[in-house]
């Protein structure tokens, strides 16, 4: 199997490269290679650029804005974004509920829907898990019953990811409680400022508010908001999950920060030396680049694969990019913390009051080194757990 790339796509990928670092602003590359959090503004800026140029919603059909690329082309647009720290384009929009209204919504729900998905003028979030239905989301409980001409919802999710900043939400609720748990689930949007819905956030290890709870008490959505036809919303999101994970190895992203680990090891000094010097260090970068090539090259062949399966049938070997690509992003965080050493435990000073004088003693930088680390915990348990990955591949690969 030949994995060069063509000149084609060699001037494909140098033109989104100069795309990226020329048109999307620094401050904002900046604020992602140092893993720090984006404030709404910064994801809909980036987020517009790239909508712009045509390249936040490639994945979608050509007639609603996507694009007609290859498999490798996908590929090196994923690869590109992520090493030139370029934020990802709301994956709620692009990769979650945007493919579903293309696929099965209503021509009004299209039209109403995927331009304002598409630029971000309408911000969506996640509604699917919930309290007790996490890895077993079948056993989710929020109802949505008939009444009046609407449903009416009552339940509540959880984790509901950046829910705070949402204008709607995307929903499994169950509509036949009588039914087989998989088959008596629907797919609704829901407009966040419909009375009757609270957002209460989760603090995260990192200090930080990422997710939510939402609640639904009574919350009346109109009929029209159903996608596709009712009880069949488990399908849905099954075709929403293979969306999901399309590129969740993040190999771009781990090259980027195993490159900036490199870079700040030979800047930083330890017992009278820079940290590159120690023999242990280097060994450790050595592993993760190699570890990272092969991880590289299993996804070239899935890439390659794709010419020959249905595109609607996410390859069992993406289980395996799952697992191994969450270690290694989680193991490159470490290695930013370790470099960062003692200067990453928390330290006011680069948030200092007007007027205050006093030196930093420790590098900018290093502030989010720890925050980094302990929210990447969660990348082995999104997206499918890498427990369930594991099972996966010895039912696919193994017949276990």
């Amino acid at each position: 199997m030949d994995l060069r790339f063509t000149p084609e796509e060699i001037a494909f990928r140098d033109d989104l490269r100069r795309f990226f670092r020329e048109k999307v602003p620094a401050e904002i590359r900046r604020k992602v290679a140092e893993g720090r959090h984006l404030d709404r503004e910064d994801i809909i800026t980036s987020h517009r650029i790239l909508n712009a140029a045509g390249l936040a919603t490639p994945n979608w059909p050509v007639a609603w804005g996507g694009k007609d690329w290859s498999p490798v082309q996908r590929y090196l647009y994923t690869e590109e974004l992520q090493r030139a720290a370029v934020p990802l384009p709301l994956q709620f929009n692009v990769f979650m509920v945007g493919p579903v209204i293309a696929a099965f919504g209503s021509e009004e729900q299209k039209r109403k829907f995927l331009p304002a998905t598409a630029n971000l003028d309408i911000w969506w979030c996640q509604g699917f898990s919930e309290p007790g239905a996490g890895s077993d989301l079948a056993s989710l409980r929020t109802s949505a019953e008939k009444r009046d001409g609407k449903y009416i919802v009552s339940g509540q999710k959880a984790w509901t990811t950046l829910g705070q900043h949402a204008d709607w939400i995307f929903c499994l609720v169950r509509t036949d409680k009588e039914a087989k748990k998989q088959r008596g689930i629907s797919f609704l949007l829901i407009d966040m400022k419909t009375p009757g819905i609270t957002v209460r956030p989760v603090i995260t290890i990192d200090g930080a508010h990422e997710v939510n709870e939402v609640f639904f008490d009574d919350v009346e959505v109109p009929m029209e908001n159903l996608v596709g036809e009712e009880n069949r919303g488990w399908d849905y999101a099954k075709f929403l999950l293979a969306n999901e994970r399309t590129g969740i190895a993040r190999i771009g992203l781990s090259k980027q920060r195993l490159a900036r680990a490199k870079r700040l090891a030979r800047e930083t000094e330890a017992g009278g030396r820079t940290l590159w010097e120690d023999g242990d260090f280097r060994r450790r970068v050595a592993e993760l680049e190699v570890g990272l090539k092969a991880l590289e090259i299993t996804q070239m062949r899935v890439v390659a694969n794709q010419r020959h399966r249905d595109a609607d049938k996410p390859d069992p070997a993406s289980s395996i990019l799952k697992i191994k690509g969450s270690e290694l992003q989680q193991a490159t965080t470490e290695l930013l913390l370790e470099v960062a050493g003692p200067y990453a435990l928390p330290a006011p000073e680069h948030d200092r009051p007007e007027g205050w004088n006093e030196p930093a003693v420790s590098p900018e930088w290093a502030d989010a080194a720890a925050p980094l680390y302990f929210n990447y915990r969660k990348v082995s348990i999104y997206g499918g757990s890498n427990e369930i990955q594991r099972n996966i591949i010895a039912k696919a690969f193994l017949g276990l």
